[in-house]
Parts: C-alpha cells; structure tokens; sequence
C-alpha cells in the first residue's frame, strides 16, 4: 500500500490544530509539526502551541524539541522530519503534518536547494544594520533585491529577512530562486489541505487569540526571555512588540495592537505563500 503524509496547512489562527489532531485520531496517526516556532520549548504561549489535552489525545513531534540558544533551519529539519517520517512510515500507511511554517513545509514535501554557508562577516555587517538602522531599511533593500522573497516571507521575522539578503548578496542570486528549482522525489504521496476562514472572521480570530495569550501570561513569558531578546528565535511576533514595550519604546496596549496587526500581516503572507499551489484541497 502507498504511503501517504497528509499536510495541514494555513495561516495562523485558521484553526488546523484542532482539525490535524481530529484527523489523527481517526487515522490512527501522529501529529508532526512544520512549525518554525513551536520547536522552541522556551516559547509556550507566544507560539500558540496545542493545549497540553491536545497532546496528551495524540502523539506530537517537533513541538518543544529545541531550544533558542541552538540555531535551527529549515534545511535541518528536512533532515530530522524525513528521517521521523521513515521510521512512522514502518507502522503506519497515513500520517498527519501540521503548521504554518510555509518553508518547514516546502522543504519537506519537496526539497530546499542547497544553500551556500552563512558568510560570518556579512551577518555581522548586516546584524549591525539591524541594531543600527532598525528592521524596516532591511526589509527595505531585500523588496528591491529580491521582491518574491519580500512578498512571500514573513518579513517581521530579522532571521528570515537577514539570511535571504546574506544569500542575495553573497551569491548575487535571489533568494527566492534557491526555492522553485528543487523538485526533490519522496517515497510517500502527499495530500495538501489548506484551511480557509473569510478574511474578517481570520482577522477576530487572530484578534481574540491574542488577547487570550495575553491572559495566559504572555508577558511574563517575554519577560523571562528579555535578556535573550537578540536571539534570532525571539525576534518575531508576539515577543519583539513586548520587547520594545519593555525598553520603553511603546505602552502595553500599544504592543497589544501591533502584535494584533503584525500577526495579521503575517497571516496575509502565509496566505499568498499557499496560493503557489495548485494541488491544494481548500477545508
């Protein structure tokens, strides 16, 4: 019997851990994330992770596993999911991947293109852009150098944003190119399925859960990571807002609504991220 790894997909906030655990229960199946921030085990509440009765109903993989101090890519966890997905694949015949990541997921249905190693002395050069300039005048330079990869990453996440110009620049090859040229074959068929919410009902959901964070204790969580504020794993939404509230830049209820606003932003990248494909089954 064909193997066959079921992908749910979609932006934040659409509802895909209630369903992918759902599925898994009736396809006997674990739930393996494709989630870039749910690895981090420091980051509980900020990510939005399944509840703990969630992961207690099924078996999840990927979430927690890592810690922010390691730096962890997609091209690793290429590597580690597929070499998960091999051992499954020996008791199971269908199994359930989750997450928003659209480059975690990229990388393991069909493949990264092997990405030339970080030049240290342009990541500092551009590390101190960041601190010096600010976020925006990066993002700035990589929409001129590479407007696939402006339109398609999520552009608030520095770690992101500095490796595809660290790439542009080094190589003078776009980013984004490294992305659509690989076509690697997988042992398994894959089903993509893609959660779709009217844009409205997205954006209240997104809105509410944000508040519920903030209830659950968000700030306390960011408070305990301040001081590892510039690591890359924390600069991304729902930390650096709270950071900079901390540093006096904004009031509380000012980094509530950009954290509201910038995760909206994020949710309409992933969107158009999704739209690449044509094989999609909408849910």
């Amino acid at each position: 019997m064909e193997k066959k790894l079921i992908m749910v997909l979609g932006p934040t906030a659409s509802g895909k851990t209630d369903y992918s655990v759902a599925l898994a229960e009736q396809l006997g199946s674990p739930v393996i994330s494709c989630d870039s921030r749910q690895i981090y085990k420091e980051m509980k509440i900020g990510t939005a992770p399944p509840s703990p009765e969630q992961m207690e109903r099924v078996r999840h993989y990927f979430i927690f596993s890592n810690t922010i101090h390691e730096h962890y890519t997609a091209g690793q966890y290429e590597i580690d999911a597929l070499k998960l997905l091999e051992e499954l694949f020996k008791t199971h015949d269908t199994l359930v991947v989750t997450g928003g990541s659209g480059l975690y997921a990229d990388a393991l249905s069909h493949g990264l293109d092997d990405f030339p190693p970080s030049d240290l002395e342009l990541r500092s050069t551009l590390m101190k852009r960041l601190e010096t300039e600010g976020i925006e005048s990066l993002t700035e330079e990589l929409r001129i150098l590479d407007s696939e990869s402006y339109e398609h990453l999520d552009i608030s996440n520095t770690q992101r944003v500095i490796r595809a110009l660290e790439v542009t620049i080094q190589t003078g090859k776009k980013f984004s190119s490294y992305k659509s040229n690989t076509d690697k074959q997988r042992p398994f068929k894959i089903e993509r399925r893609l959660m779709v919410r009217p844009r409205e009902e997205l954006y209240k959901r997104i809105d509410l859960r944000v508040d519920l964070m903030m209830n659950a204790g968000l700030l306390s969580e960011a408070e305990s990571l301040f001081e590892h504020r510039n690591l890359t794993a924390l600069r991304t939404v729902g930390y650096r807002e709270l950071f900079d509230y901390m540093e006096g830049k904004t009031t509380l209820e000012e980094a509530v609504e950009l954290i509201k606003r910038n995760t909206r932003r994020y949710a309409k990248r992933q969107i158009t991220w999704w739209r690449r494909y044509d094989d999609m089954i909408i849910i």
